[in-house]
């Protein structure tokens, strides 16, 4: 139960329940989960919004299951829904499609396909059907469970297929350090504390790298920017430090040239993205137009304070570095724009709130619509003339003079 509630939704794997209307989708939502998280109707279109639920699925692990409107809502609103819908399907790590035993439509589930998400499908209401149509079905679909009024057992035998299908799907998921440092090595993790930070605890990225230190038998020394000289003074031999993006210039004065440094956000990007692509895009800043539009993705929603690095720091390090001023659009958390080919530029977050799927899918857009892109870290180690040496721990071949 603990893994279960402490487990960010950023790090489960999204299971999205999809299929035509009144397909059952919302009640075998609630029956997987065993609670009336979501309503149930026999009216059409009873499912509005996407409706997430956080479950421990045995033996696997923790995920989020997403219950969604039908593919084929008709009404007033169905085109909104289906966005939506479609919204979800983008940060799908496995989906199971619903179909009604009696209400099957091949086009629709052909349609699906095309989208090419690992799935299961679930036949509901089998209890209609006869052995004829059910043996049709199983001869039809290798994955298929059928669910006879959702009884238990049938239940289970779709949640064992589903932990089979994420584990098939689901690599040792990446280190954050580990492949970059031998057991052994010592690192310094440097956290600013102002008036951005959260009161009491440290945030997700910051926590995700002293967990995957402690995984690969990496020491780390946790300190403030302040206490920084003196860790190094006394520490024999620090192999990387790793910092916020916006500490970059004070901690590069103080970090001696020989000892590798960079991001949290730096290294999120490169366990969750394409990091070249996001070190290519940075290149894109010199040659930005006035008035440029760039838009900014923002992972998460939070109260703005003088100290913002998306709403203030960012814009006005960029302005000093070019001279000049331009336009910035903003979108939080999984929102993402339609009109995505009038922006001239892309800067996302560190993206710890978002899974990696998401990004994936966002960057894959983004790079058809010859769009440059880049995130919060990369960014500022260019703006703050440390891109260079903050990169040099991930062996990449970029030079300064590359990149300026």
């Amino acid at each position: 139960m603990e893994k279960m509630e402490k487990t960010p939704n950023s790090l489960r794997k999204q299971v999205v329940i999809l299929g035509k209307v009144n397909a059952g989708k919302s009640t075998l939502v609630n029956a997987l989960t065993g609670q009336e998280i979501a309503i149930v109707s026999p009216e059409a279109a009873t499912t509005t919004d996407p409706v997430r639920t956080a479950m421990e699925l045995i033996p696997f692990g923790p995920i989020v299951l997403i219950d969604t409107a039908g593919t084929n809502d008709n009404s007033p609103l169905g085109n909104q829904r289906l966005k939506r819908t479609q919204a979800v399907m983008r940060r799908a790590d496995v989906a199971i499609y619903v179909i009604a035993a009696d209400a099957f439509d091949e086009a629709s589930y052909t349609d699906f396909l095309n989208k090419k998400i690992p799935h299961l499908v679930a036949i509901t209401k089998c209890e209609l059907a006869d052995d004829a149509q059910l043996a049709t079905f199983r001869k039809r679909f290798e994955n298929a469970v059928c669910l006879h009024n959702h009884h238990e057992r049938d239940l289970l035998v779709l949640k064992t297929l589903l932990a089979k299908l994420l584990a098939s799907q689901t690599a040792e998921t990446p280190t954050l350090i580990g492949d970059l440092l031998p057991p052994a090595s010592t690192i310094i993790m440097v956290i600013p504390i102002d008036a951005s930070a959260p009161k009491g605890r440290l945030i997700l990225p910051q926590v995700q790298l002293l967990r995957d230190g402690l995984d690969h038998n990496i020491n780390c020394l946790v300190v403030k920017d302040t206490q920084l000289a003196n860790a190094l003074k006394t520490s024999k031999k620090v192999d990387l430090v790793v910092t916020d993006s916006q500490a970059f210039a004070t901690v590069d004065r103080l970090v001696p040239k020989a000892i590798p440094l960079t991001s949290f956000s730096m290294l999120l990007a490169r366990q969750k993205g394409d990091f070249n692509q996001l070190l290519q895009g940075v290149k894109a800043v010199k040659n930005l137009p006035v008035g440029a539009r760039i838009l900014m993705l923002e992972g998460c929603t939070h109260n703005q304070t003088h100290e913002d690095i998306g709403r203030v720091k960012i814009p006005a390090l960029l302005a000093k570095k070019t001279g000049k001023n331009f336009q910035f659009e903003y979108y939080s958390g999984y929102d993402f724009p339609d009109d995505l080919p009038k922006y001239d530029f892309v800067i996302q977050c560190g993206s710890c709130m978002i899974n990696s799927r998401e990004i994936l899918a966002r960057l894959q857009q983004i790079r058809q619509n010859r769009i440059p892109v880049t995130n919060y870290g990369i960014l500022l180690a260019y703006l703050m003339d440390t891109l260079t040496r903050s990169v040099e721990i991930f062996a990449t071949p970029l030079t300064k003079t590359e990149v300026i």
